[in-house]
């Protein structure tokens, strides 16, 4: 695809229009555009797009899976996060590779200036700034959108990216407020709006810690957390970490801020009944944390940078929505911030979010043809989980204009798939985190193979550009051959092997043995088997050392995995019918049969990973999937068995 139109007119109708500036607003329309749609993106304000309106970094378990397949599938977040990039390091790098993650910290206001010459250098895309407040249809679907400002905007179809800012409002103690992150006004007809268009909405909220003077902070006791000069960067084309790396710095609460904060658990909006909707479970704020963790006397504090050029630090691991006063009076309990001054006050924050069941798995909704929902307005938390939304519902609605099938990704093939999966298929009681256990195939989908895995998939519907391309070539080609070289490569016992693996302390072969079997021996590592082969490696892309030891260490589960998926995936991707009538499966469980009209899951897989349905159920759906006239029958049945009753009573 990849068309290029230039000197778009404001006036003029669009393809698609995206409604927000965040993480998932920049990647729709940025994928959209790419894919050669007239795009626009609406914002709120233009100087907050990309705006990170919590923590300063990109990264960690799961999240960084999420950023790193980003990379893959042609987005812009993980590039933009490299070139902005204050610290970087890999988590649980004493575990395997399943779980390591990368974790960056992030120049805040470099970031948001950096995407937001992305979006206005793009081709086919418009940046405008004005408030969608009003998503207008017929009865052919999208016609456009209409803004505060009374501007109509046509288009085939719409992306709302609203983040939290539906009928969002602030809590800082027992004051509260209408307003959204930034001190933007919340979108509240645009809530309306999507209600009348027969979308449920529903309450989430969230809480942020406060900013403070870095001048303020006594650091001379407080532990350093350095970065790591050897973490690869979270996209493909990045040639190395940056040489300077800030760090950050850890401290605890102790029983002391513990006791102020129990003492004014009446002034906290959650306990107090004034916020009625659901936090997240994993990323509590600290009266929280100190409320269900009554046996810690003491919690984690991170202290990280938002910038070289500011003065303004995040305290990580502090959220609260207790009054401004009380923030002080309990954060001077803590070690090193015993003078703390606060720049910017913690709030908490609730706000409208649609329960994600309503949505199809390409992230187009049900109830209006054309109409995607992506980010935080589907429930979730966090910059990676909307930036993924956001690229899979820009893809898809090109898709959409173009007539073509969507981009819809497995379980088995991407973390995102099995976010987007949880999301339509399970729905969400509180705001939805990925996290790496939530995989069936953690090992297939580790953070180094991203490019291995969905590469080819962004080539094909035209998004990945060449550079990136060319890169994962190089990647490619380097593994598979080198694979094959190593299985060739055979050593006799005896002669100078047997000195290598002595100083490695590893036992000596008794009969010819590959230097792939060699390198399978946990004690052999390949960088250390290189220098004593005496090779040079060519310039590859950072990373691709650790995902050939990868491939070679863990090859027998790898293969179990495969041998997994391919066995079941006959059963898991069998189409369901989209006008499938459930009503008439009368030998469905009733609590199966609501469920499947209420989600109406496309496939038998997803259909298995809705709660409610049951293996019987299921062997009951796939007999009337096999045999359609069945539906029929038991319908005649049912009728004929409620005639006999009636007649004999």
């Amino acid at each position: 695809m990849n068309k290029t139109k230039d000197n778009l007119n404001p006036s003029d109708s669009y393809d698609v229009i995206v409604v927000g500036g965040g993480h998932a607003g920049c990647e729709a329309a940025l994928a959209a555009s790419r894919l050669g749609c007239r795009t626009l993106l609406l914002s709120l304000n233009l100087d907050m797009v990309a705006y990170m309106a919590c923590n300063p970094s990109l990264g960690g378990p799961g999240k960084g899976h999420l950023v790193k397949e980003i990379d893959a599938l042609g987005g812009e977040m993980p590039r933009v996060a490299d070139q902005n990039t204050l610290q970087v390091r890999t988590l649980n790098t004493g575990k395997g590779p399943a779980v390591q993650a990368m974790r960056a910290q992030i120049h805040k206001w470099n970031y948001q200036r950096t995407m937001r010459l992305a979006l206005e250098q793009q081709n086919n895309l418009t940046v405008r700034e004005d408030m969608a407040e009003k998503v207008e249809t017929d009865e052919s679907g999208i016609k456009g959108i209409r803004g505060r400002s009374s501007a109509f905007y046509p288009a085939k179809a719409v992306v709302i990216c609203s983040g939290v800012y539906l009928s969002a409002r602030l809590f800082l103690g027992d004051h509260r407020y209408d307003a959204a992150p930034g001190s933007l006004t919340p979108s509240k007809n645009l809530a309306n709006c999507l209600k009348e268009l027969g979308l449920t909405l529903e309450r989430f909220k969230t809480d942020t810690p406060p900013r403070v003077y870095r001048r303020s902070i006594d650091f001379t006791n407080l532990n350093p957390v350095y970065g790591d000069p050897d973490a690869p960067g979270f996209s493909i084309v990045t040639q190395k970490a940056p040489d300077q790396q800030i760090p950050c710095w850890m401290t605890h609460t102790n029983p002391k801020t513990h006791e102020i904060i129990k003492n004014n658990f009446s002034q906290a909006p959650l306990y107090s009944g004034l916020i009625k909707g659901s936090g997240p479970r994993y990323c509590p704020s600290i009266e929280d944390k100190i409320y269900r963790f009554t046996d810690r006397d003491r919690h984690p504090i991170f202290i990280e940078p938002e910038g070289t050029d500011t003065d303004e630090v995040y305290l990580q691991g502090i959220s609260t929505g207790l009054p401004p006063d009380i923030q002080t009076k309990f954060l001077r309990t803590i070690e090193g911030l015993e003078n703390v001054e606060i720049m910017r006050p913690a709030y908490a924050i609730e706000y409208d979010f649609a329960p994600p069941t309503q949505l199809k798995v390409s992230l187009e909704t049900k109830a209006v043809p054309g109409l995607f929902l992506a980010g935080q307005v589907n429930g979730t938390t966090g910059y990676e989980e909307a930036g993924a939304q956001g690229l899979i519902a820009g893809i898809n609605a090109a898709m959409y204009i173009e007539n073509h099938e969507p981009l819809v990704l497995k379980r088995s093939e991407a973390y995102i798939g099995v976010m987007i999966d949880d999301l339509v298929t399970r729905g969400v009681m509180e705001p939805y985190r990925i996290f790496t256990s939530r995989g069936e195939y953690r090992l297939l989908l580790r953070q180094d193979n991203a490019d291995l895995r969905l590469t080819e998939k962004s080539r094909e519907i035209g998004l990945i550009d060449e550079i990136r391309y060319q890169k994962h070539l190089v990647k490619k080609v380097f593994i598979e051959t080198e694979l094959a070289r190593l299985e060739k490569t055979k050593y006799n016992p005896g002669g100078p092997i047997e000195d290598f693996l002595s100083n490695h302390n590893s036992s000596l072969p008794k009969q010819p043995i590959s230097a792939l079997e060699l390198l399978r021996r946990p004690e052999i590592n390949y960088p250390a088997y290189l220098v004593w082969e005496n090779k040079k490696v060519p310039d590859l892309p950072r990373g691709t050392l650790r995902e050939l030891e990868n491939q070679i260490k863990y090859a027998g589960y790898i293969a179990k995995q495969g041998m997994a998926i391919e066995k079941t995936s006959r059963m898991q991707d069998k189409k369901i019918p989209e006008d499938f009538d459930y009503r008439r499966a009368k030998h469905l469980s009733t609590e199966a049969r609501q469920k499947l009209e209420k989600i109406r899951p496309d496939t038998i897989g997803q259909a298995s990973r809705m709660e409610g349905v049951t293996p019987a159920d299921l062997s009951v759906l796939l007999l009337y999937l096999e045999r359609p006239e069945a539906l029929g029958q038991a319908n005649n049945n049912y009728k004929q068995t409620k005639e006999n009753e009636i007649e004999e009573n």
